[in-house]
């Protein structure tokens, strides 16, 4: 599938920012079902001070804020081939160890309802019993916006059973873990089909199957990535995949604006 993606996020401050040093993860990568056909990353009111990928392959961004701006805008924007191979990324190639993938974070902890919820997860293989986790994991936790934090613990989303699509993933890699699974944040687009302009971006787990490799599971939708996913990042947590993220120092209030479309172009034609 051909996909156009345009993600513009605005930060507005009512009075100058002193400093401010952001990170971004908006660039998304050849991978197993994805080729990026281009690609641009903008912005305005900062200064891209250098381009790297980090410990986990994201291809990542560290800009710094000029003196005495009230506006940061960052416009990630291009074009992305994809195929659906059922949720199946495959084998891992990473700097990151796979046995890394089974630690915890503060994001992720186990707590008594994750636990509980892993052991509840049935088949007679890991592929069938993952199925069934992320199947768990949709009925424990409605989806509902504005109920959770991006600080929020899979333990906490888990309690309160509602929640958003970081929230998901969080429950469903805390889980898989508990089992002994590696499993992994991913964070990227979906091309919804009832709309083209959307709110936010989102988020997913893999977790590494015996045989398979890196599988899909998006537990927000009860499905296994197919081609309207493209990946961006992943990490242990949101906290290694977050689109934006960094520091200010200043004293004005912050306003966030986000604007995101995901639309399925036509297929190019190709003259012999």
């Amino acid at each position: 599938m051909h996909l156009k993606i345009s993600h513009t996020t605005e930060y507005r401050y009512d009075a100058p920012v002193q400093y401010a040093l952001q990170r971004l993860r908006l660039t998304p990568v050849n991978l197993p079902g994805q080729t990026v056909l281009n690609w641009k990353t903008l912005v305005d009111g900062a200064a891209i001070e250098v381009s790297y990928d980090d410990q986990f392959g994201n291809r990542t961004h560290l800009v710094s804020v000029d003196a005495d701006r009230t506006v940061l805008r960052i416009e990630a924007q291009g074009e992305v081939e994809t195929e659906d191979r059922a949720g199946v990324f495959g084998l891992h190639h990473s700097f990151a160890p796979l046995w890394l993938y089974v630690r915890e974070t503060p994001l992720s902890k186990p707590g008594k309802r994750v636990r509980e919820l892993a052991k509840a997860a049935v088949g007679s293989s890991e592929l069938e019993r993952m199925h069934s986790l992320m199947a768990l994991v949709h009925a424990a936790v409605r989806y509902e916006p504005g109920e959770t934090q991006v600080g929020t613990t899979a333990e906490e989303a888990l309690e309160r059973g509602k929640g958003v699509c970081q929230d998901h993933a969080h429950v469903l890699i805390s889980a898989a873990r508990t089992l002994g699974l590696p499993a992994r944040y991913v964070s990227g687009y979906l091309m919804m089909e009832d709309r083209t302009e959307q709110t936010a971006s989102h988020a997913w787990a893999d977790i590494h199957i015996a045989g398979l490799g890196w599988v899909g599971f998006d537990a927000a939708n009860k499905v296994c990535p197919d081609d309207r996913y493209v990946r961006i990042a992943s990490g242990l947590c949101y906290r290694d995949a977050a689109p934006v993220s960094g520091l200010v120092h200043g004293f004005g209030a912050e306003t966030l604006k986000v604007a995101l479309t995901v639309e399925k172009q036509a297929q190019r034609q190709v003259q012999c």
